[in-house]
């Protein structure tokens, strides 16, 4: 199993971003796929999650209105687009992959980091 987060980097605020995570070695389209972020001395938050067939999605507080997951199936590719982007957005983004309920599958990226300048 593998997670590949790419398309993090510095931006002003205001700016936007958008975060790739490509994912191979399990049946992509049955998973549950998530954006958490960890920003430095807290905790790993979890900012968005979208249903295997894409058709169901959720958000934290905090960037609902900004952010946007989305996923295709056929590359076994989630994406998270940042917009309107703050300097309280800068973290490492990691991606998630949960089997959801009744399994333990759970695989977790190695993350990207995302700086947002004031």
């Amino acid at each position: 199993v593998q997670l590949v987060e790419s398309g993090g980097g510095l931006v002003q605020g205001g700016g936007s971003l958008r975060l790739s995570c490509a994912a191979s070695g399990f049946t992509f389209s049955s998973y549950f796929m998530s954006w958490y972020r960890q920003a430095p001395g807290k905790e790993r938050e979890l900012v968005a999650q979208i249903t295997g067939t894409g058709g169901s999605t959720g958000y934290s507080n905090s960037v609902r209105g900004r952010f946007t997951i989305s996923r295709d199936n056929a590359k076994n590719t989630v994406y998270l687009q940042m917009n309107s982007l703050k300097p309280e957005d800068t973290a490492v983004y990691y991606c998630n992959a949960w089997g959801g309920t009744g399994t333990s599958n759970s695989y977790w990226g190695q993350g990207t980091q995302v700086t947002v300048s004031s």
